[in-house]
């Protein structure tokens, strides 16, 4: 819960960082600029205004990592805030190793896979779902609809839509636990392809992650688990755009003063030529990023791989912008990783479910020892 003390220290810091941020010249755009988008493709860099187009053809066409900052400018200055803060509390500590397997192994046993499967085909029917494209409101009903439905086994279990400025909200259940700290696992459920109205059934990037998230939901809920740590699941839209939906979320979390104590992010966990999982080391808390890594040999069967995969890469760096401890977990390393992906040909014949299925044990797992944080 955040105390008091907390609250009172990050409040005397936050109006200077706002202050400067409040300070920055930003051009003043003309009603036929309306759509021009501030863009960074680094921590040093000013930003760039862009349209969307530009942005698909300078940066999403060639894979290069940037973040879409226009309606959370002021992100990163209440994240240096935030951490400021903390250090005047308590930095976040986790555990030197895992110590709940058994209450974690006995829930790991109802994984199934054929769930899995299920859902990713179910997603990449979907012509595509890019966030301004025409099918970004169905995919987002059908995301929601998913979640209640997994959700309804336990009656505690909240869910809720996060509305953006474009029609593809995300989606966040809760199961409250006796703390309001929060735990929060997440993975991005739009997808685009080789153009922003093309085929894109996105099944590794990012159909693979959201079903691994959507499957320690029910494995949870379906055991009425009760947690001490809230643990909240969140299905996060816009990622393609820039982290839209993500960056969304943790500027509205700083600003309220949500205490989340770890995020740990997936994007992509089906395709594998290593049979790995890898753990990304940049952009991330180094302590919680640590903890993942010794689970992966506790919770699944697969060896441990690191990588760096740099600016913006996924929406674990929203919740690192933001001041909060977060983890990135994926199925392969950046020089391996599939080159199907942002393209017709992600389809779920590239997708390797046995894979998938380590990344929902190792989910639960870490949801369970996160639970007591």
């Amino acid at each position: 819960m955040v105390g008091f003390s907390r609250l009172a220290v990050l409040g005397a810091v936050l109006p200077v960082a706002l202050a400067a941020v409040h300070s920055d010249p930003r051009p003043i755009l003309g009603q036929s600029s309306a759509e021009l988008r501030l863009v960074k493709t680094s921590e040093e860099d000013p930003g760039t205004w862009m349209t969307e187009e530009e942005k698909f053809e300078k940066l999403i066409s060639k894979h290069i990592g940037f973040m879409d900052v226009t309606e959370t400018m002021e992100l990163e200055a209440m994240g240096a805030a935030r951490k400021a803060a903390k250090l005047q509390q308590r930095a976040a500590v986790f555990p030197s190793a895992p110590s709940h397997q058994t209450q974690a192994n006995a829930l790991i046993a109802n994984v199934r896979q054929s769930n899995l499967q299920t859902w990713t085909n179910t997603l990449a029917d979907f012509y595509n779902r890019y966030y301004r494209g025409s099918y970004a409101a169905t995919s987002a009903s059908w995301m929601y609809n998913t979640v209640v439905s997994v959700a309804s086994a336990n009656s505690a279990i909240k869910v809720k839509q996060f509305t953006h400025s474009y029609s593809q909200p995300s989606v966040i259940a809760t199961i409250p636990g006796t703390s309001a700290e929060v735990v929060i696992v997440s993975a991005h459920y739009d997808s685009i392809g080789s153009t922003t109205s093309g085929r894109a059934p996105g099944a590794d990037d990012n159909a693979s992650g959201v079903v691994v998230v959507l499957e320690a939901l029910r494995v949870l809920a379906t055991a009425k688990y009760a947690p001490a740590n809230t643990l909240e699941f969140h299905f996060y839209s816009g990622e393609e755009g820039g982290l839209l939906g993500s960056r969304d979320v943790f500027n509205s979390y700083v600003r309220s003063g949500v205490d989340v104590l770890a995020v740990m992010n997936q994007d992509m966990t089906g395709y594998s030529p290593n049979n790995v999982i890898a753990v990304f080391t940049d952009y991330a808390d180094a302590s919680l990023t640590s903890f993942i890594q010794k689970l992966v040999p506790v919770y699944t069967s697969l060896p441990l791989s690191t990588d760096r995969c740099g600016y913006g890469c996924s929406d674990h760096a929203s919740a690192y912008s933001a001041g909060y401890p977060a983890a990135y977990v994926c199925d392969e390393n950046i020089r391996d990783s599939s080159p199907y992906i942002h393209s017709a040909q992600d389809t779920v014949s590239t997708v390797s479910f046995p894979h998938v299925f380590e990344h929902a044990k190792l989910t639960v797992g870490f949801l369970v020892e996160a639970s007591y944080f």
